[in-house]
Parts: structure tokens; sequence; C-alpha cells
């Protein structure tokens, strides 16, 4: 009988790749219950019925679905980015000395991000994110650096097709971590990735600086080409190779993918007494090294980025705001089966027969014969059951609100008269978990990453690039070469949304307010408030800087042009009705014209004798 072969001798695993394929299993092991919660969010969120959530176990006929979470998470979803994007011009520079402050330091540095965040499309990679922050509660993301190239048709010469930073996502379930450190960005971390053959070998010919070792790649293609000398039952089933994605390693070794796994972080090797501080270790199959290098920045750590909606003491996986919601869907669309099946019940109710009663046709018009002591009568349900949509009405308001998003900010409006005052109160009040929480999405996750894009851009621009800037003095655009050396400096990148959407608004409806009171009428006190000042304040809290609206005494200028422009009118006019009369006439038409103008009676000077 032939021996059973060992998959693990078969495959010999080196130990390095052994050891980070054991902690990305241990570290999935852990986050079990956070991933099956998340998977009964989709569920509600994506359903159409019933039938495919948890509500399948009730005795419903009925099997409606009432989207009431789905409702949330895009409402959640189009004030985020509404907020995050007020305008285009969402980045602002920010130096910390003076060559680092200088105006044209300040604009190189914030066209050349905001070339970059349009040509990546960064706004829908944020859009993604914010769905993962919402959906998940976590969400993940880190800067990489891509330089494409495609070949000219005419002269065959490599042309950059992109050359700069870009953010990438992270799905929430291809990355694990030990979620017990305190802080995210020392812990390691292992992100999973799943490429087809052809991907990683392209990669590895046509960009070296990914530091992947082709005789690895070979290596692995090798234990493939073994696998189909035998079949699946001749190995013993080993845990550690369990592809995510895969039925088995049978089915794995032999499709067409090849599994990635990148350690980010220090790792000590035992055996040969060596520590391996800030490296970046790939892993493929589970089994072998494909990469080994330090990590290339300057922050000591990996630049993957965490944010978490609800956050967790002492666990770095955060609750979503859609997590404590899954009871009030649940009980939505049970209270909407309930009476959906008791109205059934009440509109085709049950008959209940007593004696001998003849068959029957139930239905308007019809007729039941019956014997002396038969008779027939319908079980109809209690008419109470229709209260069961203030009850839904009431769970959806408080769904709403739980998850910080109340109509008021959503566009619809409570019962009741309010003055203005009241609105803005009640507004500032609904809207500060709203704020709160896409404030903290901001100031730490998106803030960080912006300026890791520029780190990343810094240290791998070797060439000069080309951008688009608008020229101060014309408004047109042009273009500029941009090199490392004009991105070096000291500094930071500040995205300029949710934080100051929210305290524009309210200085802006405070500045309404007070020029609509007395005080503003009162001479003592508007003699010392500038208008010049107050105008240039009031362009900067609507963003209207760019169209160069607050100029000194421009509106006294443009009506003296104004003035001018009528007058030469006026007097095209008048020679055109004077032509072709006598000097005397005419002299009196233009004098009619003038004490007409100047409210004066016109005198009348015809019939009169010279």
């Amino acid at each position: 009988m032939a021996r059973t072969i060992d998959l693990r001798e078969f495959v010999d695993p080196e130990t390095m790749a052994a050891d980070v394929a054991m902690k990305w299993t241990e570290w999935d092991t852990l986050r079990e219950n956070w991933l099956e919660s998340k998977q009964e969010v989709q569920e509600y969120l994506f359903a159409t019925n019933t039938t495919t959530t948890s509500n399948s176990s009730l005795p419903w006929k009925n099997k409606v679905h009432i989207p009431k979470l789905c409702q949330i998470r895009d409402n959640l979803h189009a004030n985020y980015m509404a907020t995050l994007f007020p305008n285009d011009k969402s980045i602002v520079w920010e130096g910390a000395d003076a060559d680092s402050a200088t105006k044209e330091k300040r604009k190189t540095i914030q066209a050349y991000m905001q070339n970059k965040l349009r040509q990546t499309k960064f706004r829908t990679e944020v859009s993604r994110l914010v769905l993962d922050y919402i959906d998940c509660g976590n969400c993940f993301a880190m800067p990489v650096f891509e330089a494409s190239y495609q070949p000219d048709p005419d002269t065959g010469e490599e042309v950059p097709s992109y050359v700069g930073p870009r953010l990438q996502r992270i799905a929430p379930e291809d990355i694990t971590f030990d979620p017990t450190t305190a802080v995210f960005e020392n812990a390691p971390k292992i992100i999973r990735s799943l490429k087809t053959l052809g991907t990683l070998k392209k990669e590895i010919a046509t960009r070296p600086e990914l530091g992947y070792m082709e005789e690895v790649f070979e290596k692995s293609l090798d234990v493939r080409r073994r696998f189909s000398a035998y079949s699946s039952g001749d190995f013993k089933k080993n845990s550690h190779f369990q592809y995510a994605g895969f039925t088995g390693f049978w089915e794995y070794f032999n499709s067409d993918y090849i599994e990635v796994l990148d350690f980010y972080g220090d790792y000590y090797d035992v055996e040969e007494d060596k520590l391996y501080e800030n490296y970046l270790i790939t892993v493929v199959d589970r089994a072998y090294v494909l990469r080994k290098k330090p990590l290339e920045n300057w922050m000591g750590h990996s630049a993957i980025r965490h944010c978490g909606w609800r956050q967790r003491q002492d666990n770095l996986y955060a609750m979503g705001p859609l997590d404590n919601l899954l009871g009030l869907q649940y009980r939505i669309d049970h209270l909407e089966n309930c009476k959906s099946d008791a109205w059934d019940m009440y509109v085709h109710p049950m008959p209940l027969i007593k004696g001998e009663v003849s068959d029957f046709q139930f239905g308007p018009d019809q007729r039941v014969y019956a014997d002396v002591d038969g008779d027939v009568t319908f079980l109809r349900p209690d008419a109470s059951f229709l209260n069961a949509d203030t009850q839904i009405e009431m769970y959806e308001r408080k769904m709403e609100e739980m998850a910080g998003a109340p109509k008021e900010a959503v566009g619809f409006r409570t019962p009741g008269e309010k003055t203005a005052f009241e609105v803005q109160v009640l507004e500032n009040g609904a809207n500060k978990v709203f704020i709160n929480k896409v404030s903290y999405f901001e100031e730490m996750f998106l803030e960080p990453l912006l300026n890791d894009m520029l780190m990343t851009a810094r240290r791998n621009l070797n060439e000069s690039d080309l951008i688009r800037v608008m020229d101060d003095e014309t408004q047109a655009q042009i273009f500029r070469k941009i090199t490392k050396e004009d991105l070096t400096a000291t500094g930071k990148l500040r995205p300029m949304g949710a934080r100051h959407f929210a305290q524009n608004a309210t200085i802006m409806q405070n500045i309404v307010q007070f020029a609509n009171s007395p005080l503003a009428q009162d001479p003592t006190i508007n003699s010392h408030i500038s208008g010049k000042k107050m105008a240039t304040v009031i362009q900067t809290l609507l963003g209207l800087e760019d169209y160069n609206l607050v100029q000194d005494n421009v509106r006294l200028y443009e009506m003296a042009e104004l003035q001018d422009v009528q007058g030469s009118l006026e007097q095209a006019m008048l020679e055109k009705q004077t032509a072709g009369m006598d000097p005397n006439q005419a002299a009196a038409t233009v004098q009619g014209y003038q004490e007409s103008k100047a409210g004066v009676k016109p005198s009348s000077t015809q019939g009169q004798q010279p």
C-alpha cells in the first residue's frame, strides 16, 4: 500500500514564511466573531426580502424587508462625502518655518497634491473608505507610489502615463493585526491578497523596485507542476495550508491564483538570532519568502492607517454605526410582516362552521345553505394590529438618531413652527454626533494619509513632473515642472472639510443674525466695524476667494463706469432724436430732456415769438 504524502514535507515551507502564515491564522481566528457580525450587517444592507436574513426563522407568510438600515447607510455616506469635500480645493499646506511657509512653496505643494488627487480619483477612493467606515466601523488605507509607463505607438519610447502617489484602500477582511495592541501604528500587520500567476510574473519583470525574487516564484511554479502527478487523496490534510476562498489545498495549487501575505513590522528570527526591524516580508503559498526588505519611510513604522467609528477600550476593532441597529431592523421587519399577515387574515378571514353546512364559495354575492343548527362565522383578528405602523415609524426615527443622522441633517423638517434661531439651535444640537464622527475621520485618517502621500512623493520622485497650476495675475491654466526640491519642506497638509464646514456655517449664521439685529443698526457699534474686513470675512467663509470679489472700493469704480456708459448712451440717443432738426428746436429738445432728468417741470417754448 502506498504511503500517504505529508503535505508539509511536499511543499517544504521556509521557517520565516511559516511563522508569518501562522500569525495570519492566529489573528484571523481572533476576529471571527467580528467578521460574523459584519456578515449579518451585509445581509441586511443588501437584502430584498427576509429570506436571506435572520428574520427568515419567523413564521410569517409575508417576507417583506424594509431597507431602513440601507437608507441610513446611504444618508450617512452622502452627508459624510458632502462635508469632507465641500469644494474642489480641499487641502491647505501649513509651513512650519519661514522657507516652508512662503507663498510660492505653499502654492507649489498644494497644486502638486491637487493634481495627483484629481488624476488618481482620490475622492472615489475616499468614498469607498467612507463606506467601510459606515458598514464595518473600520477602514484601512495606505499610500503607494506608482510609476506607470506606456509605449509610444510611433516611436516606441516609454511615455509616463502616471508618476506619483496614490491612495490605496485595504479591505477590512484582507488585513489582520494584533487587536490588543494599544496603538495601531505600532502593531505588526499582515495584508492578504490574491493574484493571478500572470499578474505576479508581470510585476516581477516590469517592476524591479518591488524587490520580488524571481527564483522564489519559479519554486512556487515547480510545486504546482509536481502536484499534477498526484491526486488529492495522496496527501494528508494539514491545517496550515487552508486558503480562504478555496475549498482546500488541492483546489488552490491547481488554480491560476497565488496567495500573497505582506507582513509589515518587526520580526525576530529565532534560528538566526536576528531582529528584522521595520521590515516588509512577502510570503507566497504560505511557504516561501518572495520579498524581504526594510520599509522605505522616515516614520519608523508602516504607513498603513486605520480609523474606527466607535472606539472600544483595549481593542482596536471599532464598532460601526449600524451594528447595534440590527435589532431594531429585525423588529421593523417583524412588525411589518406580522401586520401584513394580520391584514390578510382580516380581509380573507378563516370561517368557523357549526352544524350541517353545505360547501360554499367564499366571495361576494355568494350563498351559504345550512340546517337549523348550522352557522358560519368568520374569525378576524383585532384591528389594533394597524397600530404597528406607528411603532415602525417610531423605530425608524430612533434608528436615524442613534446612527448620528437625524432627519434635519438630511433634508426633513420636524413638526412645529420655529424661529430662525430655534432652527439653528436644533441643527447644531442634532449634528453634533455627525460632525464629531466625520471630523474624527478627517483628522485621524485623511490628514495623516495626505501627508504620507506627500512624503512618498518626495522620496520616490527622481525626475521632474509636470503639473497644472493657475496663474495669479492672468487666471490662466499653465503647466509647470516640479522636482523633489520643490516638494521638500517642513510642515503638513491639512484637509479643509469637516472641521471647517460646521465652524464656517456657524460663524456665517451668527453674522447674518447680528446684521439683522438692532445692535448692528446702532451707530455707536457699527461705526467701529470695518466694512472691508467684513467683506473679506464673508468671502472666506463662503469659499469665494478664487472669484476675487473683494477689492478696495471696487463698487465705486463700477458705479462711475456705469455712469460713464449711461451718459454715452444718452448722448447717442439725443443725437439720434435731434438729427435733422433746426438748431433752436434741437436745443429745446435737449433742454427739456435735461430738465426732466433733473426733476424740473419742462418749460413750454412752442408758439412763443423770438
